[in-house]
């Protein structure tokens, strides 16, 4: 049977949500390059040997500053620049970070690379709510997941990128390899960035930021290119009418910011995202991308091989997240997520129990076990909370709140990522595996918070939110444009859920 050749639709849009994850690359390879700076012999020597505390302070001030970004500058950026220009500065702002970290030197070595930190996670925010955004704005609702999905595959491939350049610059063991060695791998991110930036400016704005900025003719293009060959004319025009509609309504519904606080409906949603967002973290997430190595060589393992090993726990990351793309709008979100939710919890019980049982590294059985279920978690972190609940917090929010509903429930998750990275080597160091615990009785836990506070939202379009959340006491009336809406579906047979 030949092969059918993908609509040049579905191409198009693969390709620039493909493309925009280059963005989530940047936000990946800053998570795992840390990983392995935090284990190199050059730069340990340069903060002569941080305890446990203030490795912990590298690692959570990142989140300080994607909290501070996400409360009071992402959305900002991301409603009036647009989503490209949003993720431009904010690739910039990385790339500032990130070159104060690679240059510090001397007595004031610590206090560079603390503030190259909060910097890079100033600009990362930026990242990370403008790429989800983007994906969920330009995609049909039923694939909507799908596309959306690949913001995580650009994290953990970014993670993965991390690693094995962290694994390679081990191989630099000459003096020069390790004085600078580890100021290499915190610079090979300029080069995605670069490319990342150049391209941006060349992309389409979202149809739905356009109508929100009064450019309905460009807006309208911008729509039929990239629904064209997937959809007839008449269900683009019914889709382009529906995202008029919701903007019009919300325009004359006197909503603002503060909105999400004091409408129910939309105060729903917003406790929902955030919540999802600050189980993401405090699952342990955080902790097992910073720390990997470090636990690797708990285990036994050498630093070189502790890379290696991480470099393909990530590689595995990436093909789960695929499968994650290919599963997500067929069996929805609440079911990844707590799935993945009771895989992790299971993970976080035999890591916990095996040391206790035979400590010391006493039995390689039970040390390679629980390496084993170290990949295990990463398998359930992503089919579940690493891209789901990027996904659900992009989708959820009325269109004119969407970037700041997507970025107050990500400033959520920035605390939950402060708290985990602050704890993790704290209490390693004084509870030994049975932090372990502490993290399994949080996914035990998010099992039933998630299948029983958690609407479905697969094959919902993201201007029928309302049906599900209930609508703003403000929004319970559309402009005549609904009569069009409604006009068009009955001709076409269209429900706007494709």
């Amino acid at each position: 049977m030949p092969l059918t050749r993908p609509p040049a639709a579905s191409l198009r849009l693969h390709g620039l949500c493909i493309f925009f994850s280059l963005g989530s690359l940047i936000w990946g390879y800053n998570i795992g390059i840390l990983s392995s700076v935090l284990v190199h012999p050059g730069f340990l020597a340069l903060l002569h040997h941080p305890s446990a505390a203030r490795k912990g302070l590298i690692t959570a001030i990142y989140y300080l500053g994607t909290w501070l970004s996400y409360v009071s500058l992402s959305r900002a950026a991301s409603d009036r620049l647009g989503r490209r220009y949003a993720a431009l500065v904010g690739t910039l702002i990385v790339c500032f970070g990130a070159a104060l970290m690679a240059g510090a030197a001397g007595r004031g070595a610590y206090a560079m690379v603390i503030s190259g930190r909060i910097i890079a996670g100033i600009g990362v925010a930026l990242i990370s709510t403008s790429v989800p955004l983007y994906q969920s704005e330009v995609s049909p609702a039923r694939q909507r997941g799908r596309y959306c999905v690949m913001n995580h595959i650009g994290m953990v491939a970014g993670l993965a990128l991390g690693f094995w350049v962290g694994y390679a610059i081990t191989f630099w063991d000459t003096p020069q390899g390790i004085s600078a060695g580890w100021r290499v791998s915190l610079a090979v991110q300029f080069f995605p960035a670069v490319l990342f930036m150049a391209g941006l400016p060349f992309l389409p704005e979202t149809p739905r930021w356009l109508v929100e900025h009064g450019r309905h003719e460009s807006a309208r293009k911008t729509l039929f290119y990239l629904r064209k060959g997937l959809y007839s004319a008449d269900e683009t025009q019914l889709e382009f009418d529906e995202i008029c509609a919701d903007v019009a309504a919300s325009r004359t519904s006197g909503l603002d910011e503060w909105s999400l606080f004091r409408e129910p409906s939309l105060r729903s949603r917003l406790w929902r995202a955030a919540l999802l967002q600050f189980m993401a973290q405090m699952c342990g997430a955080t902790a097992i991308k910073y720390y990997l190595p470090i636990l690797f060589k708990a285990l036994g393992l050498g630093t070189r091989l502790s890379l290696l090993v991480g470099g393909i726990e990530s590689l595995l990351k990436i093909g789960c997240t695929v499968l994650e793309m290919l599963l997500i709008d067929r069996v929805g979100r609440r079911v990844t997520l707590t799935v993945g939710a009771a895989v992790m919890f299971v993970a976080m019980l035999i890591n916990g129990a095996l040391p206790l049982a035979y400590p010391h590294n006493v039995n390689r059985v039970s040390d390679y076990t629980c390496i084993v279920f170290i990949f295990v978690y990463s398998l359930g972190y992503s089919m579940g909370f690493g891209p789901a609940s990027w996904v659900y917090g992009a989708e959820i929010f009325p269109t004119t709140l969407r970037a700041r509903g997507l970025n107050l429930s990500a400033s959520a998750g920035a605390i939950g990522s402060i708290v985990v990275a602050q704890i993790w080597p704290v209490g390693v160091a004084h509870l030994g595996s049975r932090i372990y615990f502490f993290f399994m009785a949080i996914n035990a836990a998010c099992v039933p918070i998630i299948w029983f506070l958690y609407p479905e939202t697969k094959d919902c379009s993201l201007e029928a939110m309302d049906a599900l959340f209930g609508k703003a006491s403000a929004v319970n009336h559309r402009d005549g444009m609904e009569n069009d809406v409604e006009r068009i579906a009955v001709r076409t047979g269209y429900n706007g859920a494709k």
